[in-house]
């Protein structure tokens, strides 16, 4: 019955490596919380793809209101279609409004190295 008490052994060392860890107490002071809190639930990972979300949507939006949106108008108005904005027929050459996406880009370049720091920073202090 040695085998038995091996196996016994075994599996006693297995159920103890199994077994949670308990849990670390919650940290004292505001500040030690709120750094729980924001590596705890990756609230900073979640804020960055938010924010840079959000500005690449406005980056789309105008390089298809400023550039994809005067093409298509260019290839209606000979067809006698007109301005789909404001549902009229006209034959007035589009506007390329390349300001305004200048615009958007340079402020999504912006806000993109902006998050970059704090992402940088929050990772030097251990957050992740």
């Amino acid at each position: 019955m040695p085998e038995d008490d091996e196996i016994l052994q075994e599996l006693k060392k297995i159920r103890a490596l199994l077994e949670p860890k308990p849990t670390p107490p919650a940290p004292k002071g505001l500040w030690k919380e709120f750094l729980d809190f924001l590596s705890k639930y990756k609230i900073m990972g979640l804020a960055a793809a938010f924010i840079i979300a959000l500005y690449l949507g406005a980056l789309v939006l105008a390089l298809v209101k400023d550039f994809i949106m005067p093409i298509i108008g260019l290839i209606l108005n000979p067809l006698g279609m007109g301005d789909l904005a404001s549902a009229k027929t006209t034959f007035a050459s589009q506007n390329f409004i390349y300001g305004d996406f200048l615009v958007a880009l340079i402020t999504f370049i912006i806000v993109a190295l902006v998050i970059f720091i704090l992402v940088k920073v929050t990772k030097r202090w251990g957050l992740e």
